[in-house]
């Protein structure tokens, strides 16, 4: 069995007198992809902001590559791998798309592995290599969601963490955005997606956990979620 390379370990966290996460556990073996799946409210986001460092824990530790990774900031886990597409896309909206797959790299020095990777990256999402000198702020949702995570690709990163990717996006978007989620497991890279949508995300999916109001209520492998009649009832609408 592959190694667990994210574990989460009975975290806690709360902000403004709430406790958001109480008590999630969950592991991301290497070559896996995982999805958290849940309603709105429920903490995956709250859960998604501790793991990258941007939420302080209360409780509990999270463990990556079998480190604590407890109090490291966002920067200095993507020198580790591990990568974030954060929920609401955060393009650099005053920057050129070349320029935000520039800052994608921030932490590398080869910079011809860098022209490579943006060339890739071009041939990943053509509509980016068509609007590359526009600014990243007056393109659509879809195209920031491929920015966005186009720039986390950047960085090479050995777990990749997608939060809500096809939120707010037209179904042809959203079709487009699981298939680059696809590729991108296909191509050896670790996931964990937070996501919505949880038919797409399960039929995807290695492993699911559902999260309901701060906690995991369940887990199994994504095709047997999909079928399982609690699932189907409470997140697929039948």
């Amino acid at each position: 069995m592959a190694e667990v390379l994210l574990s989460v370990k009975d975290l806690k966290v709360g902000y403004g007198g709430i406790q958001a996460v109480k008590g999630v556990s969950l592991d991301v073996r290497e070559g896996e992809l995982v999805t958290l799946i849940g309603s709105n409210g429920a903490g995956k986001t709250t859960t998604m902001n501790a793991i990258t460092g941007t939420l302080p824990l209360q409780g509990g530790d999270i463990q990556y590559m079998g480190q604590s990774i407890q109090g490291q900031g966002p920067w200095d886990l993507v020198k580790q791998g591990l990568a974030m597409v954060p929920e609401g896309r955060g393009v650099f909206t005053r920057m050129t798309i070349t320029e935000n797959l520039q800052m994608g790299a921030y932490i590398r020095q080869d910079t011809a592995g860098i022209a490579d990777d943006i060339e890739k990256m071009f041939t990943i999402f053509p509509r980016l290599r068509e609007r590359k000198s526009q600014l990243a702020g007056t393109m659509s949702g879809g195209e920031q969601q491929m920015l966005a995570m186009a720039r986390a690709l950047m960085s090479r990163p050995k777990v990749l963490l997608l939060d809500e990717p096809s939120m707010g996006l037209s179904p042809i978007m959203v079709d487009k955005i699981f298939e680059v989620v696809r590729d991108v497991y296909a191509q050896g890279v670790t996931v964990l997606l937070v996501e919505q949508n949880a038919s797409r995300a399960l039929s995807i999916a290695d492993r699911g956990y559902v999260m309901e109001s701060g906690l995991i209520t369940m887990t199994g492998v994504g095709q047997d979620m999909l079928q399982d009649p609690k699932v189907r009832a409470a997140y697929l609408g039948e």
